[in-house]
């Protein structure tokens, strides 16, 4: 009890030194508590409004297509329609990027008769809420689904996905349970959420300090607890067996392009993959950007034809 009350109440060197390292240790790992905390909300938080963009005289005769979402709330998306009957190919969005910036793309793969779905997730500039770096997105992803196949001038079983990063992540997850994805194709993919949520936060610039990216990490581990169940990617790629795949890596982002060809090793036939130079469709210049929608088309053309094969 001594011991305790000389603690409390310090009068002897050692014992106010102990108790400085006890209050300096307890300061710091709230410090570092606080600061990872802050780290993983600026990784979640919902990126800044994104220009409006005037569909009325884009080409391809774009619709506003409003959907629901599974947690509540509505969101649109936007229907290049192609020919009738066609499949549609569904472009996932990257982290904190919007749907204007894959127009090009969606414009590129409409030319050859595809319809296609262009859509935001939480978290971009006009996705509202707090990115989950997948786990939400999933639901996203199904919903928009849900709405292209309600449409009358579509092939209702048979869609293609394309997707960057957290895109990709979300059109394998959903591709392994929905029978209809007769296609894919996906860049800079990552096999958990948490993956991406360690890449995001060294980012920031903590890779220095293990305690703040352990702290950040484990803060988002933390935060999505409840889906701490949900498999990683890798888990369940035999379900893909039959599906063809396209398999996208770029050596600026090499932890993700590592993950990427992981992913691709362990994917069931058929499949394929390409390391590119540049990747992030929307950052290439106009020679790459040409480059990148040929490789696309040419994959969907023949792995995705415009007219159902017949049944045998």
């Amino acid at each position: 009890m001594e011991i305790f009350a000389e603690f409390r109440h310090p009068t002897r060197w050692y014992s106010k030194l102990v108790a400085a390292l006890l209050a300096l240790s307890f300061f710091t790992f709230l410090a570092a508590a606080i600061i990872a905390g802050y780290i993983v909300y600026r990784i979640v938080a919902p990126v800044g409004g994104e220009s409006a963009i005037d569909l009325t005289n884009f080409p391809g005769r774009p619709e506003d297509v409003v959907y629901s979402l599974p947690d509540g709330g509505e969101r649109s998306g936007w229907f290049f329609p192609g020919l009738t009957s066609a499949p549609t190919v569904v472009l996932c969005a990257g982290y904190q990027t919007g749907r204007g910036e894959s127009l090009p793309l969606a414009a590129a793969i409409q030319d050859h008769g595809y319809n296609v779905f262009v859509f935001d997730f939480r978290g971009s500039p006009s996705g509202g809420r707090y990115s989950t770096l997948g786990y939400g997105e999933a639901g996203e992803l199904r919903a928009a689904m849900a709405a292209v196949a309600r449409r009358e001038d579509v092939d209702r079983s048979r869609f293609g996905l394309w997707g960057s990063d957290l895109g990709g992540y979300v059109a394998v997850f959903v591709a392994q349970s929905d029978s209809r994805v007769r296609a894919l194709t996906v860049e800079s993919v990552y096999d958990q959420p948490q993956d991406m949520a360690a890449i995001l936060v060294d980012r920031q610039g903590v890779a220095s300090l293990p305690l703040l990216g352990n702290f950040a990490r484990k803060g988002f581990s933390w935060l999505h607890y409840s889906e701490r169940g949900i498999p990683p990617l890798s888990a369940n790629l035999d379900r893909l067996a039959g599906v063809p795949k396209l398999f996208l890596a770029t050596s600026q982002e090499p932890v993700l392009a590592a993950s990427t060809q992981e992913i691709f090793q362990l994917a069931p036939e058929p499949k394929e993959i390409e390391i590119l130079t540049h990747g992030k469709y929307a950052g290439l210049m106009d020679e790459e950007k040409r480059n990148y929608e040929n490789r696309l088309v040419s994959f969907f053309l023949l792995n995705l034809p415009l007219v159902a094969p017949a049944a045998q």
